[in-house]
Parts: structure tokens; C-alpha cells; sequence
């Protein structure tokens, strides 16, 4: 993947650029369609799933998603760029924090 290609580039900063969840929510719907958010939303619960140890069997039950996408997924999750890995901790940390401020920790 070349992350230095201009359109990439741009791609990367409209995703920088949002605010809120209102506008990430309109920005992601303008640029895909229902089927594609959902398809990224399971591979970021699979991802979720696969580091809570949970089996393949139930991962695929659960989304819907093909084995081959699964041991993909699974493959980037445990793969050196860390994308997953990092976006899993921050949304780990983030609740937290809300449970911990309405004391709920």
C-alpha cells in the first residue's frame, strides 16, 4: 500500500479532520455504502473478539464474516503495523474513563 499517494494522503486527513461522532457518522456514510460500514464494523468486533480469545466458530457465528476474514483479520491484529491493536486500546481506555467519571470503577 502506498500511504504517500496523494489520494491516500487526503484520505488519511479527512479522517483527521473530524470533529465528532456526528461528523464522522455523515462523513462515513457519504463515502460508503450501509453493506461497507457494517462489513468494517464486524472486522473491528472481530478484532475485538479475536483479542479476548474468543474462538474463530463464534467470531464467525457472531458477524457473519468468512473464515478467510477472520484468520485475515487476525493476521493484522497480531501483524507489525498495530493498527488494531492500537485502536483497541484507546477504545479500552476511553471506557474506562466514561465508567470511571460516572462511577461506574
Amino acid at each position: 500500500m502506498n500511504w504517500k499517494n496523494d489520494d491516500n494522503q487526503k484520505l488519511i486527513n479527512a479522517f483527521l479532520a473530524l470533529e465528532n461522532i456526528g461528523e464522522a457518522q455523515a462523513f462515513l456514510r457519504d463515502l460508503m455504502t450501509e453493506d461497507e460500514i457494517k462489513e468494517f464494523a464486524n472486522r473491528l468486533k472481530t478484532a475485538q473478539m479475536l483479542s479476548e480469545k474468543i474462538p474463530y466458530s463464534t467470531i464467525i457465528k457472531t458477524t457473519g464474516l468468512s473464515s478467510t476474514t477472520v484468520a485475515r483479520v487476525s493476521k493484522w491484529l497480531n501483524g507489525p503495523s498495530g493498527g488494531y491493536k492500537t485502536i483497541l486500546n484507546r477504545l479500552h481506555h476511553r471506557n474506562q474513563s466514561s465508567r470511571e467519571e460516572i462511577g461506574g470503577v
